[in-house]
């Protein structure tokens, strides 16, 4: 009886090892080219063209870092992520407090950064649950450990959802103010990233009084940090 119970431990363990390893496998298959190569697509991307009522064109033009203006990528980072150049993937103090407003409101709101916002819309399907959660963490290690923050950065500029259709920044400036990215002002960037949390909600060329204000405090944010000029140093 003993021998069996060990027979199925030691097969247990055996299929357990088989299975990680094919998970470490194939996350490194689809996480290692994408450091050079650029993703023609998203899971997001697939997904809002799978679930369409009728078929959209998804509209998308790939921004290498060279020309993402740098107003435009500060102006992303002050709205969903200002620790994003020195957190490694998960920024522990916002975690803090969103669990510490939750246990006193009742309310739990996002903490994911920049990093997790890749690794979720790149990698995984729409919706919540535990095992998406622990993946998104798993594959936030990977793109942090393998791409950079550079990388990081580019890739989510060029697949982050602004409108029914709309991915990245290029064609988030044709779509909402009729002109390439690098015409984009100050303030058109700062209202494009106010509108992220809620990109097939608010418009940025007709912003609710709220995206106007955030906007302005986006512009401020940027300020405090300094400039674009740390955006140089990261790799």
């Amino acid at each position: 009886m003993a021998k069996k119970r060990q027979t199925r431990s030691s097969w247990f363990f055996k299929m357990l090892l088989i299975l990680v390893s094919m998970l470490v496998l194939i996350s490194l298959l689809i996480v290692v080219p994408f450091k050079w190569i650029n993703p023609p697509y998203s899971m997001v991307m697939l997904d809002r063209w799978w679930s369409a009522d009728q078929k959209m064109s998804l509209q998308q033009a790939w921004l290498p870092w060279q020309q993402i203006p740098s107003h435009a990528a500060l102006a992303v980072v002050a709205s969903e992520d200002q620790r994003f150049p020195s957190h490694h993937g998960f920024d522990v103090e916002a975690i803090q407090q969103a669990l510490s407003e939750w246990q006193r409101e009742g309310a739990l709101r996002g903490a994911s950064t920049i990093s997790q916002q890749v690794a979720r819309n790149m990698y995984l399907w729409t919706g919540r649950s535990w095992l998406r959660k622990g993946l998104e963490a798993w594959f936030t290690v990977l793109i942090e450990l393998i791409w950079g923050k550079q990388r990081i950065l580019e890739v989510y500029l060029n697949i982050a959802e602004w409108g029914p259709g709309v991915f990245g920044l290029q064609a988030a400036a044709f779509h909402h103010f009729d002109r390439p990215a690098s015409q984009l002002t100050p303030m058109q960037a700062a209202l494009l990233a106010s509108t992220l949390p809620s990109p097939l909600r608010y418009d940025p060329v007709k912003p609710a009084a709220h995206i106007q204000q955030r906007a302005r405090w986006n512009l401020e944010q940027q300020r405090k940090l300094g400039g674009s000029a740390w955006l140089a140093d990261l790799s």
